[in-house]
């Protein structure tokens, strides 16, 4: 049994195929003087049909999963065409005098130790995108057929070290029904496409694709990250249970899509959505959501060497508005930084990258940047009902600037007459320990608090919860954070305003009672977590969840809320 990250959950037991990615021998040969002039002509075709490949391959995920699935081989098309990587390769050729495989492969390892060196996690991903061309391209120079996922005429769970974005969008659902790989983290290309595509994955698996061989009987659990190798009869009973019980437990969860995210005493809370995607939104209706909680923007500016336009913002915001009218869609102003790749804006590396120049600091460092978005927001305002959410805010004085650069986005707009909802709602993120110790002086300013779990916990309790030797300490249950989340959320409801949750610990439904207990207005989570939640709210009475938090919240430790929560709801909610 292996354990890694979950990205895209299901539980599924077949047969294994390890996919034929190796890198590809290349000999290295002495050409003539002569001969120069055909090598470059041999690689100048094979970057053209690859080029082309590329195409179709991005013109097939347009139509099947959405354009923005099919953005990704963007990335892919630069690399084709990056002109410094073409005449390095020729002036190798030119140089060295050595055949242009050989030339081709030694230009491209280098860029990929570059690449690999680098400490950015996003960027470190990027090195399967260098990897896929490269073996594009040399399967053309020496004419072999590149195997494909296409054709495949028996159910198999793929294998391999790290599975390309292009081998992931040619994947057929009927046909490859999970897969794992060695590396790999929740920020992939292929992780994105893998949930697109609703496939069970498991990825930093370390050494799987070493040990496992095809044809093996695998079981990929891509809710709890663990995959099991040749499993005996008895542990395949066991899995397959557990897969009935899911997929049961899914019919079950499904039955509640049209009910209310409602109480036993008849307590209502708003149930929401995050997504990142436009195409994400027939999901988000699928699993019963009212609205979008959480629109991270980020993903317009990555993998890419150019600035989204205004248009760009527009068409995306008021697609996903009219989509989800009359319900609301909160969009979260721009958060690049941290963990978020940031190629084109020449920012430089950082040794705290979480606690730098990121979010609403880069967005009124960089107006320019930030009042295109404002205006494709507000121009999208009159298409639907959106809300701004501005993140990172720490203190009062960046609240005021952000608006003072909305007031002028405004004003333009209203000059040139363009229509827009002149009442727009704007909240603030409650992320950081200063934010939610000041919250009282925020909320006379702001319509709403959205409280982003995910970083208030690792500020507060300083763990990153991106280092696995410290991973244990990241505690949602935490008597601290939920002193925290209750002083948010009292705050605001005497300053009168609503308060939401975007982040992960949302999902969980033995803290889903406890926010509950707390008074929390509004859930927002991935569209999957969605009908548990609601399962969980419609399983107790406000006042028993309020009598549950109560005790809870005069226990000493994280462990022992958990399992006294556990206890109480043992007989209410399938925990």
């Amino acid at each position: 049994m292996l354990k890694g990250i979950g990205v895209s959950p299901g539980i599924v037991i077949g047969k294994a195929f390890l996919l034929d990615s190796q890198d590809i021998a290349i000999s290295k040969e002495r050409i003539s003087e002569a001969k120069i002039s055909e090598e470059i002509a041999r690689f100048e075709e094979a970057m053209t049909q690859a080029r082309c490949e590329v195409l179709d391959i991005q013109k097939k995920i347009n139509q099947e999963i959405g354009i923005e699935h099919s953005d990704i081989f963007n990335a892919h098309l630069l690399i084709l065409e990056d002109r410094t990587l073409i005449e390095e390769v020729i002036g190798k050729l030119k140089k060295e005098k050595v055949n242009i495989e050989y030339a081709f492969s030694k230009v491209l390892k280098k860029y990929i130790q570059i690449f690999s060196k680098i400490d950015d996690e996003y960027l470190k991903e990027r090195v399967s995108d260098v990897k896929d061309v490269g073996k594009r391209v040399m399967r053309k120079l020496l004419d072999k057929k590149a195997q494909t996922l296409v054709d495949w005429k028996e159910e198999v769970i793929v294998v391999d070290h790290d599975i390309s974005p292009s081998d992931t969008a040619l994947m057929r659902k009927e046909r490859v029904i999970g897969f794992v790989t060695d590396i790999g983290g929740r920020t992939s290309h292929t992780a994105i496409m893998a949930r697109a595509l609703e496939i069970p994955a498991v990825v930093g698996l370390g050494t799987v694709s070493r040990q496992v061989k095809s044809g093996d009987i695998l079981i990929v659990n891509g809710s709890q990250g663990i995959v099991v190798i040749n499993p005996d009869k008895a542990t395949i009973k066991k899995y397959q249970e557990e897969r009935k019980k899911f997929e049961k437990f899914l019919k079950e969860l499904n039955k509640l899509k049209k009910l209310p995210a409602e109480t036993l005493d008849g307590h209502k809370v708003e149930l929401s959505a995050n997504i990142e995607l436009p195409s994400e939104v027939h999901s988000v209706i699928a699993h019963g959501a009212k609205g979008i909680g959480l629109y991270r923007t980020e993903f317009f500016y990555m993998n890419r060497q150019d600035l989204p336009t205004e248009e760009e913002h527009f068409q995306a915001y008021r697609q996903v508005a009219q989509a989800v009218v009359p319900y609301s869609v909160i969009i979260r102003t721009l958060d690049l930084g941290g963990d978020k790749f940031l190629s084109h804006f020449e920012i430089p590396r950082e040794i705290n990258p979480f606690l730098g120049w990121r979010a609403i600091r880069f967005c009124l460092a960089r107006p320019d940047i930030f009042k295109t978005q404002l205006r494709a927001i507000l121009r999208a305002s009159a298409y639907g009902n959106l809300k701004i959410m501005y993140p990172m805010i720490s203190g009062l004085e960046e609240l005021r600037s952000a608006n003072d650069i909305l007031k002028l986005v405004k004003k333009d707009l209203r000059e040139t007459n363009t229509p827009f909802d002149e009442s727009i709602e704007v909240g603030v993120m409650i992320e950081t320990p200063s934010a939610a110790l000041i919250c009282d002086i925020l909320a006379k300013e702001t319509n709403f608090f959205s409280i982003g779990t995910n970083d208030l916990i690792q500020y507060s309790l300083a763990v990153d919860r991106s280092n696995e030797k410290i991973a244990y300490l990241y505690e949602p249950a935490h008597p601290a954070i939920l002193r925290l989340i209750k002083h948010i959320i009292d705050t605001g409801h005497k300053a009168g305003i609503w308060v939401g949750l975007c982040g992960e610990m949302g999902s969980d439904p033995l803290l889903v009672i406890l926010l509950l207990g707390l008074g929390l207005d509004e859930f927002s989570a991935s569209s999957i977590a969605l009908p548990q939640i609601k399962r969980a709210i419609r399983s107790v009475s406000l006042k028993e969840a309020k009598e549950i938090t109560s005790r809870a919240l005069r226990l000493s430790s994280a462990e022992e809320i958990k399992e006294f929560v556990a206890q109480r709801l043992k007989k209410l909610i399938r925990i």
